[in-house]
């Protein structure tokens, strides 16, 4: 009870502090009033309790064995400026096929509960300001409204040209002074402004030594989301608004998901115009497009006897978007998991099948049928049956090879793999998103 009353508290400040965002919407805020040992606490039951500890070694346990007296530490040291961020230790995880890497951040427990309070006192605030087509790290969004959204509009045009942008190392290259100029258009408090300075100059532990940046923000960080909504809202989403949109020919949105963004244009020479100053707009950030991914693409249904240039595809969230046919024989528009990261989901069963080859079967296929129905979560959209069933299969063929590996002289008949399946099930394939 004292926790849901806690909550709901909470909620009522945040609402406060979003009603007084709309209100003034060109003025700044103070904030760090609203901090006290309940909002630290909520802070404590919103941080994940099960990641990676940080450079410090600190579980969530240990730290919530007193939790009071060192969240009452953590606020004073906080609101007194005396707050010392603990550099990140680095991990590097596989990106795309496996041939290159992707470096995330692990901070400190106490430093994750640290952002977190942060993070709810800004949110509120920016939450007013983000426009309807931002769908990432945002309360109530998914990426999958952001694909809903991107057909919709998609068929809306019946195609069109669109767009499709990569940001090359967005994380690595966030401009760190300009960041903190966008936070004071917003923020009229120092605390807040400082804790995000010390954020941004921890630094990285890398190899044993520690790294301290001039540009970027680390991710798995708790905060880095939220920064990085918040400077690509006027990077890419204010200008959009104001500037493009009302110069533009024809009908044309924008779906963005954090630095991961399509436009799509209806008229193929406000696309060009779009893609040459797309690029001069994000320097004048700090930030660069990448020269070879970045591309325009024709996507519109090809019509008969037409020197329109044939459709071609692509890669949003995860998915492949191209043009195809339905039963009928009318062109629509399909999409598919992306080969790359149906590839990189097979390789990491394959890794976990190997390290789990030797548990008891029976907990085995609990773990894998978590690991399929996380995946038929996400991938499991109408018109993408065939790629979450070949996943399916490709699952079971893999598990009964790593069985037989348990033992050189094991052996095992598809008759006798069946019979397994028999009592251990594991789910089907299943559109999550019919």
């Amino acid at each position: 009870m004292a926790d849901t009353a806690r909550s709901g508290n909470i909620s009522t400040k945040q609402a406060r502090i979003a009603e007084l965002a709309r209100i003034h919407q060109d003025a700044q805020t103070t904030l760090a009033h609203h901090m006290d040992l309940d909002w630290m606490r909520e802070a404590f039951a919103r941080t994940r309790k099960d990641g990676a500890v940080g450079v410090d070694g600190v579980t969530a346990d240990a730290y919530g064995a007193e939790l009071d007296a060192n969240l009452l530490a953590l606020l004073d040291r906080i609101k007194s400026g005396t707050y010392r961020a603990p550099p990140v230790r680095r991990v590097h995880i596989p990106k795309g096929d496996g041939s290159e890497t992707r470096p995330i951040g692990i901070p400190a427990f106490e430093d994750k509960v640290a952002q977190r309070a942060i993070m709810m006192l800004l949110e509120p605030i920016y939450e007013a300001d983000f426009c309807p087509f931002s769908y990432g790290f945002r309360p109530g969004r998914s990426a999958h409204q952001a694909l809903g959204a991107l057909m919709t509009g998609a068929r809306e045009l019946h195609g069109g040209w669109v767009l499709d942008v990569d940001v090359s190392k967005f994380f690595d290259t966030l401009d760190h002074e300009q960041l903190r100029g966008l936070l004071r258009k917003r923020v009229g408090d120092g605390v807040v402004v400082r804790m995000v300075g010390k954020w941004l100059n921890a630094g990285v532990l890398d190899g044993g030594i520690v790294h301290h940046l001039e540009h970027g923000t680390p991710q798995g960080g708790v905060i880095s989301p939220l920064l990085a909504n918040i400077y690509l809202h006027e990077v890419l989403d204010l200008w959009w608004t104001q500037e493009v949109l009302p110069r533009l020919r024809g009908q044309a949105f924008l779906i963005r998901y954090a630095d991961d963004f399509v436009a799509v244009f209806a008229d193929h020479g406000d696309a060009l115009r779009v893609q040459k100053v797309l690029s001069q707009r994000f320097a004048r950030f700090g930030l660069t497009l990448h020269p070879t991914k970045t591309r325009l693409v024709p996507f519109r249904a090809k019509k008969e006897d037409s020197d329109e240039p044939p459709p071609g595809s692509f890669d949003f969230l995860g998915f492949t978007h191209y043009w195809g046919q339905t039963r009928r024989g009318s062109p629509a528009i399909l999409r598919k998991t992306m080969s790359s990261r149906f590839s990189r989901a097979i390789k990491k069963l394959k890794l976990w099948m190997r390290k789990a080859r030797h548990l008891p079967v029976e907990a085995q296929a609990k773990t894998l049928g978590q690991k399929l129905r996380g995946h038929f979560g996400y991938y499991g959209i109408r018109g993408n049956s065939r790629a979450i069933n070949r996943f399916a299969y490709e699952a079971r063929v893999l598990w009964k090879k790593w069985l037989e590996r348990r033992s050189q002289r094991a052996r095992m008949t598809w008759e006798a793999f069946n019979r397994l399946l028999t009592k251990y099930p594991l789910p089907p394939a299943r559109l999550a998103h019919p």
